[in-house]
């Protein structure tokens, strides 16, 4: 069976304005995102690193990895759900989020989880 499968990723997100907190002194667009994720494997998993695309409305992309999230690789017990709150600036009023997240299980064996695709929309800018 496909591990990466039986790991569930939910994720909202909410806008919180416009900062124009760059360093290049641009406006950006700042949301948050919630992120769950619920182990229905059969053993432990550790968050190991995760990976991100995020796309502004203009087409331009870019790319944020790292370990864990939120300064923790938390290890997800079978049955139980770990959720943290990150954020997200883009310059344009729509944009996507998309990536996976690594996991490792207690017997070193790797997990890819991917991350489908999120809007992240200014509230009535979508129809």
């Amino acid at each position: 069976m496909n591990k990466q499968q039986n790991i569930k990723i939910d994720v909202s997100t909410e806008y919180l304005g416009i900062s124009d907190k760059t360093d290049d002194n641009e406006v950006v667009n700042v949301f948050t995102y919630t992120v769950a994720i619920t182990n229905d494997t059969p053993a432990d998993i550790r968050l190991l690193s995760r990976y991100w695309l995020i796309t502004n409305g203009d087409g331009d992309q870019t790319e944020v990895q790292g370990e864990g999230v939120v300064g923790k690789q938390p290890l997800i017990s079978p049955g139980d759900t770990f959720t943290y709150t990150s954020a997200s600036m883009i310059k344009t009023e729509v944009g996507t989020m998309q990536g996976f997240y690594l996991f490792e299980t207690p017997e070193k064996e790797e997990i890819k989880a991917p991350i489908s695709v999120f809007t992240l929309a200014v509230p009535n800018k979508l129809n």
